[in-house]
């Protein structure tokens, strides 16, 4: 079979067993996105999980469904059909995936959305640096801060490209991400959605101009007032030097304004 665009199967069994040995999925319901041919479905099965697989590819899921037959009817899978990012999800407890690398950030955001708790999810290596990366790093961005106000990301293991056929053309981390309350009070959580991903949009400028850069998601009047009420030390810093606290501090005032 070969692997659509942006899909790489993995091949490594002693890879597969690890990554389904990070979480305890005996008896959980488990998601799995992007089953592919069904190596880690089968890995999770096996170790007594019921499994929801998402799949975008209607002929994947068609030999998903010859292959898994009878887990099908014991009802230990379900196999749904569709796009991640926007097809309804059953629910689940544990997600264990190989995610497509193209779509990787709108699902976890969606994921983070949605709960769960616990997730082992495979990245390209670059994107799950930075989701941990630290303020003042070159790597921190809108991924990195929305990721760790909502999570804590711990890397697992490394893959190299000769666990996937074809091979990518990168490496690949497989990482854990266990949810957790903001560190800090956020008083609107799609405000502080907004703020984040403005900052970044005009991440050379300081922050005092990338808020007047956001007038597509902040009425002018609220943005003046803002700024006036916030520390003029933070204004003058671009937003990949700010914590995730002063990035809670712009959002709540924003919000209050």
């Amino acid at each position: 079979m070969s692997a659509p665009r942006d899909q790489h199967f993995l091949i490594d069994r002693r890879a597969v067993e690890r990554i389904v040995g990070f979480a305890d999925v005996s008896g959980r319901r488990v998601l799995e996105i992007g089953p592919g041919e069904g190596i880690l479905t089968r890995a999770l099965l096996d170790r007594g999980a019921n499994v929801v697989a998402v799949e975008i590819d209607p002929a994947l899921v068609e030999e998903l469904d010859l292959a898994f037959a009878d887990a099908i009817d014991e009802g230990r899978l379900r196999i749904v059909s569709g796009d991640a990012r926007k097809v309804d999800i059953p629910p689940f407890d544990i997600v264990v995936a190989n995610l497509p690398y193209s779509a990787s950030s709108k699902i976890t955001f969606r994921l983070l959305d949605i709960g769960f708790e616990t997730a082992i999810l495979m990245y390209q290596k670059e994107f799950a640096q930075r989701m941990i990366a630290r303020p003042g790093t070159p790597d921190v961005g809108r991924l990195s801060v929305m990721v760790q106000t909502y999570a804590s990301v711990k890397p697992l293991l490394e893959l190299s490209p000769s666990a996937f056929r074809p091979q990518p053309q990168v490496r690949s981390w497989v990482v854990r991400v266990t949810p957790h309350e903001p560190p800090y009070p956020i008083a609107d959580k799609r405000v502080y959605a907004d703020v984040v991903r403005v900052l970044f949009s005009h991440r050379r400028k300081t922050v005092r101009k990338g808020l007047r850069s956001g007038k597509e998601f902040f009425p002018l009047d609220v943005i003046e007032r803002a700024i006036a009420a916030l520390p003029d030390d933070l204004l003058q810093r671009r937003p990949e030097n700010l914590t995730l606290c002063e990035f809670a501090l712009v959002a709540n005032t924003l919000a209050g304004c």
